[in-house]
């Protein structure tokens, strides 16, 4: 066993920014930072899942080399920068191709003032979409009672994989395809979400950061501007739930 692997199996401390973080056992450096109210963007990591590291928005520098901070486990002693120009630069350039692969349309969206990813662009200082934008034509699914699933929305985090598996039991949805082909799969015989085992109670139901699985019905059941991030920018609200 490597000296750094058990370091990390060893509760101590590093630094982020110049400034003292404690960890636990198995800690990632972004578990630890979170923990310590050090924030850290992300959109594919969630407290109550096994870490992704698809989104890389929370990739800082460890003693000098690139990692996803919500893979790279804490160590004794490590130098983690976060708040640099070179990284700040490097996630609004992910944030903007994350818009333009996408459809996403703030003001006319229920989901905004709710949204992680509208939240962590107005935080990162993202203005504009800067690339030529996509405008993919991907299907509405609004077979099922209660939920609508629309996947010009998605940003593949997997959350909703991670949740209906690890929390669920149900493995409602996967992700099918390769590159810019990727795309999410509904498990049920006509691919469609009505037919599918997802249950509104679900916690794959509510785990989405993004606009594109919804309850139907509740879209501006809380008012604009009452939002949980009209009230507080995402550095500054509870983090690990979407």
């Amino acid at each position: 066993m490597s000296a750094n692997r058990v370091d990390s199996l060893q509760p101590g401390t590093f630094t982020l920014d110049d400034q003292e973080i404690e960890f636990g056992p198995g800690d990632s450096i972004l578990q630890a930072a979170t923990r310590a109210g050090c924030y850290i963007p992300h959109l594919c990591w969630h407290a109550g899942f096994h870490a992704h590291g698809s989104c890389r928005l929370c990739t800082v520098k460890v003693n000098g080399r690139m990692g996803a901070a919500c893979t790279v486990q804490a160590s004794a002693g490590q130098n983690v920068e976060s708040n640099t120009e070179e990284l700040r630069t490097q996630r609004r350039t992910l944030l903007q191709m994350l818009f333009v692969e996408g459809n996403h349309f703030c003001p006319s969206c229920e989901k905004s003032g709710n949204c992680r990813l509208q939240a962590t662009a107005y935080e990162a200082g993202m203005t504009g979409p800067h690339f030529e934008e996509f405008y993919p034509n991907r299907p509405l699914d609004a077979s099922h009672p209660d939920l609508l699933l629309d996947l010009n929305r998605c940003i593949l985090c997997e959350l909703c994989v991670r949740a209906s598996h690890d929390l669920d039991g149900k493995d409602v949805f996967a992700i099918g395809g390769h590159g810019i082909g990727a795309h999410l799969l509904v498990n049920s015989p006509s691919g469609l979400l009505g037919d599918s085992a997802i249950a509104a109670s679900d916690h794959a139901a509510h785990v989405c950061p993004v606009g594109a699985l919804l309850p139907k019905r509740q879209g501006f059941a809380i008012p604009i501007g009452q939002r949980r991030f009209d009230l507080k920018p995402v550095s500054q609200s509870e983090e690990g739930t979407p």
